[in-house]
């Protein structure tokens, strides 16, 4: 049996098939389990907590784990013994998160691309068809994530409390979260995931995308996302490779991203919500 991960700060998608392609379980879904962020003991707890994955854990041949935290060499090898004692029969391979977006986005095994991920955080890399490139190293959702979940929860809650949110959304946003300073400074800096916290914040845009602000706010962040994180594959970029992307912030921002594609001038390729899907199809054609 195969098993298949989609990892996030939020939330990871598990889907098991056998030798021949066939699904063996409906999608299994477990918190969040980024290495970078959450402790041995947390991560060990989060899967062994899914009786559904510890029923099938001697049956499991391989794991193919792609996750949020795991483009770093340490934070991998944490999760990756983790899941070796876990699924003491499997070959195990985790891989950075960048990388499931590669192959559930390009349209063959060996297409170059651009392939951005903008779902709880964002990154971007170059798939040559063959290898991952990336010119910039990661420094986590408090000094990066442009354009990411995290990023917008985070000008939202800014922009109420600085006054610079539209008064009509504004009571609309109060109605809808718990506002408290004292509460949003508890899940901020008591709670483990704040940057997962921040990306719950982000659903408001896409229920108010009638909205200038909101209009504005999404070309906002996705402007410094392609300046800071597109361009660096400006030469690339030239010879008319598409840029695909992967997450739900891009999926729900489709129309934003191609006005802003056509700002600076790249070509937009394709949108996937959900990793995990094109993951299975790639894992089944590659068995």
């Amino acid at each position: 049996m195969i098993l298949i991960t989609d990892g996030g700060s939020t939330k990871c998608d598990w889907i098991a098939i056998d030798e021949n392609g066939n699904l063996k379980t409906n999608k299994i879904r477990t918190k969040g389990l980024n290495p970078a962020i959450l402790s041995e003991k947390k991560l060990n707890k989060i899967i062994r907590k899914s009786d559904e994955l510890l029923a099938m854990s001697n049956d499991v041949t391989h794991v193919f784990f792609y996750g949020a935290g795991c483009g770093t060499e340490n934070p991998k090898l944490i999760l990756k013994s983790i899941l070796e004692e876990i699924f003491p029969n499997a070959n195990v391979e985790v891989q950075e998160d960048t990388m499931a977006a590669v192959r559930a986005c390009i349209n063959s095994n060996d297409e170059a691309a651009v392939v951005c991920i903008l779902g709880t955080g964002s990154n971007c890399s170059y798939f040559d068809g063959d290898k991952l490139h990336q010119r910039v190293l990661s420094l986590g959702y408090t000094l990066m994530d442009e354009a990411s979940g995290n990023y917008y929860g985070k000008e939202l809650v800014r922009d109420y409390y600085f006054d610079v949110m539209p008064h009509n959304l504004k009571l609309a946003f109060d109605h809808k979260y718990n506002l408290d300073a004292d509460y949003i400074k508890y899940n901020l800096y008591k709670q483990p995931n704040p940057n997962a916290y921040l990306a719950n914040f982000a659903e408001f845009m896409f229920l108010n995308k009638d909205s200038d602000y909101i209009k504005d706010l999404i070309k906002k962040g996705l402007r410094k996302f392609t300046e800071h994180m597109i361009l660096q594959f400006k030469e690339e970029l030239g010879t008319g490779i598409p840029v695909h992307f992967a997450g739900s912030i891009a999926y729900f921002s489709q129309d934003e991203i191609k006005e802003v594609a056509e700002e600076y001038g790249f070509n937009v390729g394709n949108f996937v919500r959900r990793p995990i899907d094109g993951l299975v199809d790639y894992h089944i054609k590659n068995i």
